[in-house]
């Protein structure tokens, strides 16, 4: 998928990034690129127990011996481990208070020995920078903030910019949150289509109607539950616009002409049979 929308992009002089989850390997990630990892950016969460190693200082050995692999130790979790950042970045923000993201550049991990997923042969370092970010609170103020670690790759002898590394893995939640109501709101995944062209069709109509709920945000009163917070009317959600709708589509109309009845359906010829309908292949995720 990278790199059918690196072929699609237009030659720019600053490498798209592309954020994933903890479910993901980052070096993975970079060892597939391969060259074309010298064109994007890879962003990729990372779990709290993680451990990397930076390049070790190479001492002459009088006996031979196969030089060593790993220099010192980066425990996520055990602070006394970590050197010097790279790069130190404070910032305030509205939502998040106070923000400090921290970088150790040039780290990398080991390659995992699992029957399943891991190798026997050494491979070839994918070399990154560990990112730290810490905020003061949290916008929905229900649990204490915690650690974010996240590990960047990009083109080689570039740094990533801290103040906008952040502010892209926290625009990831703003999409899953729309994907969610359009899928459970707006019933994307509802209609069983056979033909490509119908699905087609059917995203495009549920864009509009999302684009509509968008637009008529000052227009509608807010109908909120109990438990939420009131908002402004310019920064209703989709959801709680939805609610109020049904009044703005009084005062607004249709332009469809009102149903009319009609007679029994004569069905399909008599001795006609349909064929099966075709198949799609459903595209699905590599395990």
């Amino acid at each position: 998928q990278i790199r059918d929308l690196l072929s699609r992009l237009t030659p720019n002089s600053l490498a798209p990034t592309f954020v994933f989850d903890a479910g993901y390997d980052p070096e993975s990630l970079a060892r597939e690129l391969g060259e074309d990892g010298g064109q994007v950016a890879v962003l990729v969460r990372l779990r709290r127990d993680r451990c990397f190693y930076a390049d070790p200082v190479q001492v002459p050995r009088p006996r031979g011996g196969r030089p060593r692999r790993h220099g010192a130790k980066f425990a996520c979790r055990d602070e006394g481990t970590w050197w010097v950042p790279a790069a130190d970045r404070h910032e305030a923000d509205e939502q998040y208070g106070q923000v400090r993201v921290r970088a150790w550049a040039d780290v990398h991990a080991k390659s995992q020995n699992h029957p399943a997923k891991g190798s026997r042969r050494t491979r070839a370092y994918a070399r990154g920078t560990l990112i730290l970010v810490e905020v003061s609170r949290l916008p929905a103020k229900t649990r204490e903030p915690q650690q974010l670690w996240l590990w960047w790759h990009g083109p080689e002898g570039t740094m990533p910019d801290l103040g906008l590394v952040w502010q892209a893995y926290v625009r990831r939640f703003d999409l899953e949150h729309t994907f969610r109501f359009i899928k459970q709101g707006l019933n994307w995944d509802t209609p069983r289509v056979r033909h490509p062209e119908q699905a087609d069709r059917w995203t495009w109509l549920v864009l509009l109607a999302y684009t509509v709920l968008r637009l008529a945000r000052p227009l509608v009163e807010d109908r909120r539950l109990p438990w939420e917070q009131l908002r402004p009317p310019g920064r209703l959600t989709p959801a709680r616009v939805r609610r109020g709708f049904p009044q703005l589509l009084v005062a607004l109309g249709t332009p469809a002409s009102p149903p009319k009845p009609c007679g029994r359906s004569p069905g399909r010829p008599h001795g006609r049979r349909s064929g099966p309908a075709p198949r799609f292949p459903a595209r699905k995720r590599a395990a």
